[in-house]
């Protein structure tokens, strides 16, 4: 599996130190001493020091106000931010990103309001059981029309609802599962390394795969048995991010279900055993390669309406052309989504501004850091920076998606995505988490700017939660592009063993996708400051470099980018 490939070293040691961060290769680099010395210029310094607390706190001070209500996509406060960044980025120096000289790419969307039943009913031999929405069951529409339904359905257990040729799995073997109602596991299988990555989530653990996976079975709809370390988040994320309006791309006539829905794992017991089995044993049997599906002989039908609200939002994107004449055609793109969940279900507070202050103000302020520390630069790297700041992220990552879908660059010379989706709001880390780590040559440059903060860089701390198939990166990764996602290190210095790991459970269970995600005076900067430096040295060694990085030979993205590549009319 890729995440147990050991990485050649395609860079030297020597090579590693002798990467430049400079902006200039022009200007002979001044080494920094530090454990292992890596070399910076004056220069690639200076402009890191533009990546300052006022700046930051200013960007996400304003974004996360309630004048910006929460920045729902499609909504007359998307609009609003989408014109401040634009200003921002005119302030900061860069250039419009569309090949119109348009700072915008717009992009239709279907905004899907759906009005679910108290009641979600299912019956076995003349007896009934039922689950309350938001306590017990949360559902959306699949379709994009003014009504949905399921009739008569039966539910059937299909293990992880996952088709994975490669790791030789099928939880369907070929039965007809067509208008039926899949329930299912969330996760991929994680007991075996030698399997999926082992507690590694992988695309095929995510609920979007899940749904698609039933859709192409043909079934009417899809039911995730939710529990928090399957999903790696409460049952309150999946209250609030699926209620309310939801906004997707516009249906091009792709397998669709009708209904996509979660039940709590108490839920999900009582279902299992109404139909006279047991959850538990269920569980054990889908971990085998040998499982089939298993009817529960029991049925459902479910009906709800739909208000649509076909509308517009936008990527937002700048551009600083790069120095080369033939490498500023390629780019280093960063990414930031500046959407977030809008006006919502009230807390205990009665607050019903999703803010979004942590997830995504901070990502964005720092992506306008480091495009300012590249404006300050006395001449731009050799390849062309964006600032990408994409739409409707946490509606599925759509803005991202639409990006990939309809590039202003080709995929083949996009040198690299570098992806900021929060940041580290509690001080000074030793490490830095790199969500990606050991899929590409990406690492050697992250691993030698880590090396220069006297820092380590660690993997995704998380990985049973899929992060790298979470966040925007992910859309650069399907088209080929090398890519990565810098996170806030938990090993906070000062603090004791174990407080940075909780202080990032704490903002999930109390503050992910919550209304109270707002900055206070317990912010601090500094370690915002050094991942955001890390990412624009990051970005400027690749935009310096005489080759762009590549995927470690046998990862799941490396046939894209080699098709990528060979589309280009001369293949690097």
């Amino acid at each position: 599996m890729y995440t147990e490939l050991r990485r050649p070293r395609l860079l030297s040691a020597l090579a590693i130190l002798a990467i430049s961060l400079g902006a200039c290769k022009r200007h002979e680099p001044a080494p920094v001493p530090g454990p292992q010395a890596v070399a910076v210029s004056a220069q690639a310094s200076t402009a890191a020091g533009q990546i300052s607390v006022d700046d930051l706190r200013d960007w996400i001070v304003t974004l996360s106000s309630d004048a910006f209500e929460g920045r729902g996509p499609a909504t007359p406060a998307d609009v609003k931010t989408r014109e401040y960044l634009v200003k921002q980025l005119q302030q900061i120096g860069f250039s419009a990103g569309g090949k119109d000289g348009g700072w915008q790419q717009r992009f239709d969307v279907v905004g899907v309001t759906t009005q679910m039943p108290k009641q979600w009913i299912f019956h076995k031999d003349g007896g009934s059981l039922s689950f309350k929405w938001w306590d017990q069951y949360i559902a959306g529409s699949g379709v994009q029309a003014g009504k949905g339904a399921i009739q008569d359905a039966e539910v059937v257990f299909v293990g992880y609802g996952i088709q994975a040729p490669e790791y030789d799995w099928d939880d369907f073997k070929g039965q007809d599962l067509t208008g039926k109602v899949l329930l299912m596991l969330n996760n991929d299988p994680d007991w075996d390394p030698t399997l999926f990555a082992g507690d590694t989530r992988l695309y095929y653990g995510r609920w979007v795969y899940k749904y698609e996976s039933a859709a192409r079975q043909g079934a009417a709809g899809a039911i995730i048995i939710h529990t928090t370390p399957s999903a790696g988040y409460p049952f309150q994320v999946v209250q609030t991010s699926w209620t309310g309006e939801q906004v997707e791309l516009p249906d091009e006539g792709g397998p669709r279900i009708q209904v996509q829905g979660w039940l709590t794992e108490e839920a999900s017991r009582e279902l299992v055993k109404f139909g006279g089995w047991d959850l538990e044993q269920l569980i054990q049997a889908a971990k085998s390669k040998d499982f089939m599906p298993v009817s529960l002989g029991v049925k459902t039908s479910l009906e709800f309406t739909n208000t649509l609200n076909r509308s517009t939002t936008a990527n937002v994107y700048g551009v600083l052309e790069g120095s080369d004449p033939k490498l500023k055609e390629e780019y280093v793109i960063y990414t930031a989504h500046h959407d977030h969940l809008g006006i919502g279900a009230p807390d205990a507070n009665g607050d019903r501004i999703y803010n979004g202050a942590l997830d995504n103000a901070s990502g964005v302020a720092q992506l306008l850091a480091i495009g300012k520390s590249f404006a300050a630069l006395p001449e731009p790297p050799r390849r062309s920076v964006m600032l990408l700041f994409v739409a409707a992220e946490e509606q599925g990552l759509l803005g991202s998606r639409y990006y990939a879908e309809h590039p202003t660059v080709e995929p083949g010379r996009m040198a690299a995505n570098i992806n900021f989706d929060g940041g580290n709001i509690w001080g000074h880390a030793r490490d830095v988490i790199y969500v990606g780590k050991g899929k590409s040559t990406l690492d050697d440059y992250v691993e030698a700017v880590a090396r220069f903060q006297d820092r380590v860089v660690t993997p995704d701390q998380f990985p049973d939660r899929g992060f790298f198939y979470r966040s925007d990166q992910f859309n650069f990764a399907r088209i080929g592009v090398p890519a990565l996602y810098l996170d806030a290190g938990t090993d906070i210095i000062g603090k004791p063993d174990g407080w940075g790991k909780e202080q990032h459970e704490r903002y999930e269970r109390e503050h992910y996708h919550q209304p109270s995600d707002e900055i206070d005076d317990s912010w601090n900067f500094d370690g915002m400051i050094e991942d955001a430096q890390l990412g624009f040295y990051v970005g400027l060694n690749v935009a310096n470099a005489d080759e762009m990085p590549a995927w470690v030979p046998g990862d799941e993205f490396e046939a894209a980018r080699k098709a990528a590549l060979r589309r280009l009319p001369i293949h690097r």
